[in-house]
C-alpha cells in the first residue's frame, strides 16, 4: 500500500515536472530518493546518557530505530576519545521516508515559531536539499514533558534530480514552504 504522498506524487507531481522539463522518458523525472535524519549531541562528551535521550527522541520521529554515531579520532581540547558516542542518524526511504515528509511539511514546519519559509539556498548543486530545524518539539509524537533538552537536527532530502531547478520543483510539488 503506497502512502498518500507516494500517490500525490506519481498522479499530480510527476506529470507536472515532466511538462515543465520537457522530458521524453518518464523514468527522467526526479524523484527522492532517500532522507536522513542526524542529531548531533555535544553534551554527550560529558554524559553518555544525552545520546540515548537523543536517540529515543530520533526513533520516535523516524519511526525506526537510529544508529549511534561515534567519534572517528580522539580531541583533547575537546575531550573526546576515539569510539565516543557522539549523536545519531537514521535513513528513510520508500514509504517511510514519504510518511516523515507528509509530517514535516504539514505538521512540524508549521509548528515553528516565527516560520516564514525555509530558505532556498540549501541545494548541493547536486539535485540534494539540506537544512537544519533548532527544536525537535515541533513534531508531534515528541512528548514535550519528556524531553530534557531541546536539541536540533538536521534533515537531508536525496533526490534525482540532475540540477537544483529540478530538486526544487520537485519540493515545491510536494508543497515544502520555501521562502519567498
Amino acid at each position: 500500500m503506497a502512502t498518500r504522498l507516494r500517490e500525490y506524487y506519481d498522479t499530480v507531481v510527476r506529470k507536472e515536472l515532466q511538462e515543465k522539463f520537457g522530458y521524453d522518458n518518464p523514468m527522467m523525472v526526479p524523484k527522492l530518493t532517500k532522507i536522513v535524519l542526524n542529531m548531533g549531541v555535544g553534551e554527550a562528551v560529558a554524559d553518555q546518557k544525552k545520546v540515548q535521550g537523543a536517540a529515543k527522541e530520533m526513533g520516535l520521529i523516524a519511526g525506526q530505530r537510529p544508529v549511534i554515531t561515534k567519534a572517528r579520532k580522539s580531541i583533547a581540547t575537546y575531550k573526546l576519545r576515539e569510539g565516543m558516542a557522539l549523536g545519531c542518524k537514521v535513513t528513510l526511504r520508500k514509504d517511510r521516508m514519504y510518511e516523515f515528509l507528509d509530517r514535516l511539511v504539514n505538521i512540524a514546519l508549521p509548528r515553528v515559531r516565527d516560520f516564514r519559509g525555509i530558505k532556498g539556498k540549501c541545494f548541493d548543486g547536486r539535485g540534494n536539499f539540506a537544512f537544519g530545524m533548532k527544536e525537535q518539539i515541533v513534531f508531534p509524537e515528541i512528548d514535550y514533558d519528556q524531553v530534557d533538552i531541546v536539541r536540533g537536527m538536521n534533515i537531508i532530502i536525496c533526490t534525482t534530480a540532475e540540477t537544483d531547478e529540478e530538486a526544487k520543483a520537485l519540493l515545491v510539488g510536494f508543497n515544502m514552504p520555501f521562502a519567498k
